[in-house]
């Protein structure tokens, strides 16, 4: 495990799905934003959760990132200090813990400088995770074990860590990253290691929700129907031609958004789609998220149209 070092960067119906909440700019204005929200973030140094990241910073919010790339990574693109300071370029003001979700004094020492640092946390996104698609008989311990420490006990343990500051918050939510419980065979057969690491983050997430409903703190997942532009589906999944074939992180971070401006009782206890609730808030024109505008897009994990 690694242990942690920080940068302060200045710069109501259960289970309804059509709150009213803000859009993103690939969108139309909505009455919502995240002015003054602190957000605390597992990993985000690249790809979906700078995206989230990024777009909350346009409307003033606090990010604080967990995130273990410190140093340049010739696979990866970014550290956190990258993202960092494009977060701050946006218009947020961020605190960038170095450190492993997987480290109990990690998590703990990221929740205690965010509330000193900003006050409170308001807003839990769960966005650190790990892909392995190797079958039964070809995925390591060591790759099983990783999946199910950084993808559902991290998404567990730093929930839990920060829930006492969101029961204090006004508008809480807690976001993960993780896809609808689709039980097809084709999704139970192809990968179940990593399946079972990915639904487990959305059965914590519908978890909390239950739990957390009377006190009015929010929880639900978020799943793009398309593969995203990301270095996970580019070294993973299929190379440039994928990339071709995906949206951009934007569309991710239009629906997150979204999410986290809609009141926290009446939109909770969801697996949800980007492209769905996007939609449901008045948007019909998804060309600019395209990579490619000339290409078939890509239908994601889990999602079967």
């Amino acid at each position: 495990m690694t242990g942690t070092s920080s940068r302060l960067v200045n710069s109501v119906a259960w289970g309804s799905s059509t709150p009213e909440g803000g859009l993103g700019a690939s969108g139309t204005a909505a009455p919502g934003n995240l002015g003054g929200k602190t957000i605390l973030m597992s990993g985000g140094s690249r790809g979906i959760g700078l995206a989230i990241a990024e777009r909350a910073a346009r409307d003033g919010a606090n990010v604080v990132l967990i995130a273990k790339t410190d140093n340049p990574d010739p696979r990866l693109e970014g550290t956190i200090h990258t993202a960092a300071a494009a977060i701050e370029a946006a218009g947020g003001k961020v605190l960038a813990v170095v450190g492993d979700v997987r480290d109990d004094d990690t998590i703990a020492s990221a929740v205690a400088q965010a509330v000193s640092t900003f006050g409170g946390i308001d807003i839990v996104v769960n966005n650190a995770s790990v892909i392995s698609l190797d079958g039964t008989l070809k995925v390591s311990p060591k790759r099983y074990d990783l999946m199910q420490d950084v993808n559902v006990r991290g998404t567990f343990m730093l929930s839990k860590a920060a829930l006492p500051h969101l029961l204090e918050a006004e508008n809480p939510h807690i976001l993960t990253l993780s896809p609808p419980l689709n039980f097809d065979p084709k999704w139970m057969g192809a990968n179940p290691a990593y399946t079972l690491a990915k639904y487990g983050m959305t059965l914590t997430a519908l978890g909390f929700a239950a739990e957390f409903a009377k006190q009015g703190v929010a929880s639900n997942a978020l799943w793009p129907r398309t593969t995203i532009a990301t270095a996970a589906v580019a070294n993973i999944l299929g190379g440039d031609e994928m990339i071709r074939r995906s949206r951009t992180p934007a569309i991710m971070a239009d629906a997150a958004h979204a999410i986290l401006t809609s009141p926290s009782r009446e939109l909770t206890g969801q697996a949800i789609i980007d492209e769905e609730l996007l939609r449901t808030r008045g948007m019909e024109d998804f060309s600019g998220y395209a990579v490619d505008p000339t290409a078939e897009l890509m239908i994601d994990l889990y999602v079967d149209k």
